[in-house]
């Protein structure tokens, strides 16, 4: 097949889950019902931050913005696949696949970030509590949430002109249920050498930078607590941090676990099915292990119900 470079009127075909007519009622089922929750849960975490004053404070304002991240996330790609799923149609155009891949880079991105401003809030709440309202004032809040946004658009610019210069084969199927930059990359029939060079830099920029932050905040963290005499006081401090530490965990996690499963895996059809933990699972359990332990968004959640009834 001859390479050609794809038009706004030219189609990708978005494989999905599964080929089986008799599984696709029971993944539109499921994932419908994931992404309402997701909804729900995030709606939830915003609006009780907004609501109560309680809770305006640097830690529910990071976790604000990241609950928006995290509908965002989902967003861009569980409607198209429930669309997709309901018509029992497969494709998408070349201009929707290059802007689902670019807003799902950005929205990846901004949770990478956003998670790394959380755990500096830790940082200086539990190493220097006597500073942290003066340190984590609202001016720097704002400067680091959009710091976060205005790097992760960087990002996602960066992989939409690296997709937008590749040509691909006519009748592109991509075994995915969305458009995924790194199998872009894969199906292109131009050289994508320099940009498989790229990608892995960029990555290793907007990833592992946040990623080092994470890990020297937690270092810092934990060489402060060990530090305290009472074992009380010691779980205190802990536990503050027990509900970010299960969110990091929970990100990199499914995400070390998609990268080393496509490298150990020879079935993309694999990979696309064990990349739902990181595209739906987690944003939907992001906002519950943020409130299950957390009294004051129970309050204040509770406080608003009664309000509204």
């Amino acid at each position: 097949i001859e390479p050609q470079n794809q038009t706004g009127g030219s189609e990708f075909f978005l494989l999905g889950l599964s080929d089986d007519p008799e599984v696709q009622p029971l993944l539109f089922g499921l994932f419908l019902s994931m992404y309402l929750v997701t909804m729900l849960g995030n709606l939830l975490m915003i609006l009780a931050v907004i609501s109560d004053s309680h809770l305006h404070t640097p830690m529910y304002f990071f976790l604000s913005n990241l609950s928006l991240a995290d509908i965002s996330f989902s967003t861009t790609t569980v409607p198209k696949m429930l669309v997709n799923l309901q018509t029992h149609s497969k494709s998408i155009t070349y201009a929707g696949c290059l802007i689902q891949g670019t807003v799902f880079t950005l929205f990846g991105c901004l949770d990478n970030i956003l998670l790394a401003a959380l755990a500096y809030d830790r940082l200086v709440a539990i190493c220097q509590p006597l500073h942290y309202l003066v340190i984590m004032s609202p001016r720097l809040c704002g400067l680091l949430v959009l710091l976060s946004f205005f790097i992760s658009l960087l990002d996602s610019q960066l992989h939409y002109l690296m997709v937008s210069q590749l040509s691909f084969c006519a009748d592109v199927e991509i075994p995915h249920f969305f458009c995924d930059p790194s199998q872009l990359f894969n199906l292109a029939c131009s050289d994508t050498s320099t940009n498989d060079i790229l990608i892995y830099f960029i990555g290793a920029i907007f990833g592992g930078v946040p990623l080092s932050g994470i890990l020297f905040s937690y270092y810092r963290i934990v060489s402060s607590i060990l530090r305290i005499p009472s074992s009380g006081s010691k779980y205190k401090a802990f536990s503050t941090c027990g509900s970010h530490l299960s969110v990091v965990c929970l990100f990199y996690g499914t995400g070390l676990g998609v990268y080393l499963s496509s490298a150990v895996s020879s079935s993309p059809r694999r990979d696309a099915v064990a990349s739902v933990m990181y595209t739906v699972v987690t944003p939907m359990l992001n906002p519950f292990i943020y409130s299950l332990r957390n009294r004051d968004i129970k309050r204040a959640l509770w406080r608003m119900i009664r309000r509204i009834v």
